[in-house]
């Protein structure tokens, strides 16, 4: 995998459902107060896209999958705050990703 599109999808598990993580989404990049805030474009029944700084877009997708929810993110500048988003979900497997083990720890999903 090369690296840049390591650092611009990273993958996690949780126990929340898709339509819980796709609430959370939406409560911490509304909170964002810098230049990495980020605005809902578009969403849907398990994902959602916002839009930030100069148009970038993240984009969140989640799916349940043997008892647990896998959430996708994609972007190319908000790599950090994805990482952080995934960090902070509750009793994840951990996340995969370049540059995302430093923040977290990392497990290869099955």
């Amino acid at each position: 995998m090369n690296s840049q599109r390591a650092r611009t999808v990273q993958e996690a598990t949780t126990n929340l459902s898709p339509a819980e993580v796709i609430a959370e989404a939406k409560v911490f990049f509304a909170r964002r107060n810098s230049i990495y805030a980020a605005f809902i474009d578009k969403e849907g029944p398990g994902y959602v896209t916002f839009r930030g700084q100069g148009g970038e877009e993240i984009a969140i997708g989640a799916v349940s999958s043997d008892g647990q929810t896998r959430v996708t993110c994609s972007t190319y500048l908000f790599d950090q705050q994805i990482a952080r988003f995934l960090s902070g979900l509750p009793s994840g497997r951990g996340i995969v990703g370049a540059g995302v083990d430093e923040t977290a720890p990392v497990d290869t999903l099955a």
